[in-house]
């Protein structure tokens, strides 16, 4: 009887079967996730037959290259890997789950409100999203998400593994395991490597270890991690499903700077005369391309405020283009997040600017009463761009108007 029923959901190599065209491809040699374009970092996900020749993720490429010399090197994929994710996410909430996903490749979901809805129990569950996926799948169930995601990882795609009872039973469980099943989990995954130097090996002998002597050799993640390999897990944060709004552009040959900037300018026009937005602000966007020399490129922008506006979007989003490794082909742009509904208060904003500009003049007119008309003086620019820094500006004195041309306006005394 489960007290706590989460499901797990691992698709193997994503990333690079996603870049390669499919798991089928990986079967026909050693290949490996190529660094994006003008980066040195290394190689990405690995197939298994890069993988006996001692090929690993994160390897510099040319000692994978050493070690492998037939490793075929797939261009990343990021806006094709965002793409075929969201699918698989809206396959899985298509069952009614709510999905809480992690990295690509990895996601779970609590299972206790759908076990009547597909029946046999948790095993309904799974089955049912296997079926959802319609790609191989590594399927695992357990009390709480770390567990299910292990359990996963031991599973075969016909064969998914459940973990059955409470906290104490999967401590058990989780016992014999090798402690690398923390990098499944991003803030305790750098712990790895210093636990296995000190020699623990298995979660079991990490959870043997006192509370105060982990909290004082790895602080906070440490402390996850030991709640981890004990069985205790923090709650699901389930996702709110995502509303596909999306805008494509191709581009000409070798179309950069001001024509990339003019193709922005038309995707940020499309994408917020879309009616499917219905008046609400865009809170985050996703800038991708097709690059010419193969593979994809993308970048997630959160702006500061919820926004509508087509000038400040083509701002905040034009110093993104420069971060294009390569010449594009064709350039998109998608939602990933809306904000509230657009709601016009530049009237307010005029009327507290106008609030200002009366309390700043009442302001110098009280201060030359008191202590002569040069109390009050204002910075003009003259030559901003001379070497002298006398010439660049002089001060001149406050007037009620308007200020001149060239004015900057400040106030000084």
């Amino acid at each position: 009887m489960f007290v706590s029923a989460i499901v797990a959901v691992l698709l193997p190599r994503f990333e690079l079967s996603v870049g390669a065209g499919g798991s089928a491809t990986l079967l026909r040699g050693p290949a490996a996730l190529a660094p994006m374009p003008g980066t040195t970092q290394g190689i990405g996900e690995v197939s298994a037959a890069a993988e006996a020749f001692g090929v690993r993720p994160g390897m510099p490429m040319g000692e994978a290259l050493a070690r492998c010399p037939q490793l075929t090197l797939v261009p990343p994929d990021p806006a094709g890997v965002a793409e075929a994710w969201e699918e698989a996410l809206a396959r899985l909430e298509g069952i009614g789950a709510a999905v809480a996903p992690g990295h690509p490749g990895q996601v779970c979901f609590d299972a206790g409100g759908l076990r009547g809805l597909h029946g046999g129990g948790v095993r309904g569950v799974v089955a049912a999203a296997g079926r959802a996926l319609r790609r191989p799948a590594r399927l695992g169930a357990g009390p709480g998400a770390f567990c299910a995601l292990a359990a996963a990882a031991r599973a075969r795609v016909v064969r998914p593994v459940i973990v059955d009872g409470g906290r104490e039973r999967a401590r058990e469980w989780l016992a014999p395991l090798e402690v690398a099943l923390l990098r499944m989990r991003e803030p305790v995954a750098p712990l790895v490597e210093p636990l296995e130097r000190l020699g623990i090996a298995t979660l079991g002998e990490l959870a043997a270890l006192s509370r105060d002597a982990v909290a004082d050799r790895f602080g906070r993640p440490g402390l996850h991690a030991h709640d981890l390999a004990r069985g205790r897990d923090e709650p699901l944060r389930p996702r709110r499903p995502l509303e596909l709004l999306r805008e494509s552009l191709e581009l000409p040959e070798a179309a950069s700077g001001p024509q990339l900037e003019h193709a922005l300018g038309l995707l940020v026009d499309r994408l917020l005369a879309r009616r499917e937005r219905r008046g609400r602000t865009l809170r985050a966007v996703a800038l991708s391309a097709i690059l010419v020399e193969g593979g994809t490129w993308r970048e997630r922008v959160t702006f500061r405020e919820a926004l509508a506006d087509p000038r400040r979007m083509r701002l905040a989003l034009a110093q993104r283009l420069a971060l294009l490794p390569a010449p594009a082909e064709a350039l998109r742009l998608s939602v990933e997040s809306f904000g509230p509904p657009v709601t016009d208060q530049r009237p307010l904003l005029d009327e507290a600017d106008a609030v200002r500009d009366r309390r700043l003049r009442e302001a110098v007119r009280q201060t030359r009463a008191l202590a002569g008309a040069d109390a009050a003086l204002r910075v003009v620019d003259v030559d901003p761009g001379s070497r002298v820094p006398e010439r660049r500006s002089i001060l001149a004195p406050f007037e009620d108007g308007p200020p001149a041309a060239g004015g900057s306006g400040r106030g000084g005394r």
